[in-house]
Formats: structure tokens, C-alpha cells, sequence
């Protein structure tokens, strides 16, 4: 996924490809136009998101995530009321914590954001995660998630636009255990674009994620 800390990590974006850009991802006019692809697809952890006509599949044992207690989360994403929607949110945001919990144990191939992604996004978060190892480094502090837009489609995927706020999340690192308090500045909101497909578990995993760092959509 993704995301924060201004600065040591802060280039390393969650991103399927650093060139990718945002395309509209079926959120409003305002939305960033980066990508060339068009942004589509999603499935949901849990929800039930078939149609009436469709068997719900049965639900899959899902990976336990445990965070240290100074890795929090402030997800002001309301209940839609749609059941496709909600699936899809709740398999994103798992998805986000299952990345936290992979660099918290230093482990580039966790299962955990495995089972929540695949393909390019599955790649990126590797990469991501790598970057934390390699710099003896995990995440701190509290992460805001809010102004989310989510679009279904009737082919199985959905597409998710979401803003977050690093502006209380910071780099801490392992042997020092010093944090590393950085100012907040524009590039402390990054605007993320993804591509979820939900999978023959009924798991809604994103395929691709894209980011927008300092985005104008995402500013206090």
C-alpha cells in the first residue's frame, strides 16, 4: 500500500509502477488523471457481494493481523449501505494493515497482504515492504484514511479512490528505536487509485494501486 512517511520512505509510494498515474477511477471530476488505465475492479473480505442469483462462496480463513500498538489507524470510511461496497472498503482496508504488519515483522512475502492482493499491487507491496527491511525500519504513529469513492462494476471488479494522511505516521527504526518526527508539509497527503477484482474466495483483492503524492484532492 502504499504510503507514508515524509521522509526516508516517502518516494517509496505504494505503487504498481513508480510511471503509473491516477486515472479518474470512477470517482467524481476532481479526481486525478494519471494513469492511462482505466481503473476498475474489486472484490471485498467477507461481504457478501454477488447478486441474488449468484451462490455466495464459502468465506475463507482469513490471515490474523497484529500490529504493535504504536501502528494505528483512523479510517473514516461510513458504511455505504451496499454490500459490494462495504466488502470492497473492509478487503482495502485489511489490505493496508496487512502491509503495516509485514514491515513491523520485516517480512517482504508475508501471507498476509498476499491474501489481499495480487498481481502488480501484490509486486509493489513487496517492493515497499523490501525498502522498510533493508533500511532496518517500520511504521509509527497514526494514519488517516478518508474521502474514499468506490464504483462497482458488474464484471466482478470495483475501483477504489482514497486519500491518507501522514501527517501523524513517521519512520521508526529498529536498532535505534528513534523516531524519526518529520514537519508536515503538502506531501504528508497522498491521494491512492486502485483496482480490486474479487476472487473466487470472495475476497476483494486490489491488483493495482496507484498514488498521487502532495494530490490537491487530499489537502487539509
Amino acid at each position: 500500500m502504499n504510503r507514508r512517511r515524509p521522509t526516508l520512505l516517502a518516494a517509496l509510494t505504494l505503487t504498481a509502477t513508480a510511471a503509473l498515474t491516477l486515472s479518474a477511477c470512477g470517482s467524481d471530476d476532481d479526481s486525478p488523471a494519471k494513469d492511462s488505465d482505466k481503473i476498475a475492479g474489486a472484490d471485498t473480505s467477507g461481504d457478501p457481494s454477488t447478486s441474488p442469483s449468484e451462490t455466495t462462496p464459502a468465506q475463507p480463513e482469513r490471515p490474523e493481523i497484529a500490529l504493535p500498538t504504536d501502528v494505528t489507524y483512523k479510517f473514516e470510511w461510513g458504511k455505504t449501505g451496499d454490500a459490494v461496497k462495504d466488502a470492497v472498503l473492509h478487503d482495502a482496508e485489511q489490505r493496508i494493515r496487512a502491509v503495516d504488519m509485514a514491515i513491523a515483522e520485516q517480512d517482504p512475502l508475508h501471507k498476509a497482504y498476499r491474501f489481499y492482493s495480487e498481481g502488480e499491487a501484490a509486486a509493489g507491496s513487496e517492493k515497499y515492504i523490501r525498502d522498510f527491511v533493508d533500511h532496518k525500519a517500520r511504521t509509527t504513529g497514526v494514519t488517516r484514511y478518508y474521502k474514499e469513492s468506490v464504483t462497482a462494476k458488474e464484471d466482478g471488479t470495483a475501483a477504489l479512490v482514497y486519500c491518507e494522511d501522514q501527517s501523524k505516521a513517521f519512520n521508526k527504526f529498529l536498532e535505534s528505536g528513534k523516531t524519526d518526527v518529520t514537519s508536515v508539509t503538502k506531501d504528508s497527503y497522498v491521494l491512492y487509485a486502485s483496482t480490486l477484482r474479487k476472487n473466487s474466495k470472495g475476497v476483494w483483492v486490489t491488483e493495482r494501486l496507484v498514488s498521487e503524492r502532495g494530490s490537491a484532492k487530499c489537502q487539509p
